[in-house]
């Protein structure tokens, strides 16, 4: 059975979609960290616990990698996506660490649509990351384009 095809109709203000859950794990932290973050705390075991961190850390950065890929398995890739205008904010709340598992909600916080492109609909999200325990590690705010079914709307 396939997931359904979001356009920006399906998106309803008020609404959460549930993400999903993933391992993080030691070797992509790792991994992640030696392309794109490469400081200490993100590389070793002994440099994560001898920081304020209290172990390896994934990056910020790959926190919100992963987020992302979490987000296109669940709707994007399946959708009438057209990009995003941006991210208004991101929050890094608590160090996600190796061997943690993520968890998180996308909630439909506003839509419109484009007053100069009325086939294009503007989406609002917050995005809410915790770890295995439900503690708050990631919080994201932005929006995306979809396609508008115009006989829907």
């Amino acid at each position: 059975m396939s997931q359904p095809h979001f356009t920006y109709n399906d998106f309803i203000v008020g609404d959460s979609l549930q993400l999903g859950s993933r391992l993080v794990t030691a070797e992509e932290v790792i991994a992640f960290a030696s392309e794109f973050d490469p400081q200490p705390f993100h590389m070793s075991e002994e440099a994560g616990k001898a920081s304020i961190l209290g172990g390896l850390s994934a990056s910020g950065w790959h926190t919100c990698a992963m987020l992302m890929r979490m987000m296109a398995d669940r709707f994007i890739s399946n959708s009438d996506s057209q990009g995003a205008p941006g991210v208004e904010y991101v929050k890094w709340l608590k160090p996600v660490l190796a061997g943690d598992t993520i968890s998180a909600t996308t909630t439909v916080l506003e839509k419109r649509i484009s007053r100069s492109q009325p086939a294009l609909g503007i989406i609002r999200l917050n995005h809410k990351i915790t770890n295995q325990n439900d503690i708050p590690v990631c919080e994201a705010q932005g929006s995306i384009f979809m396609r508008v079914n115009i006989q829907e709307a």
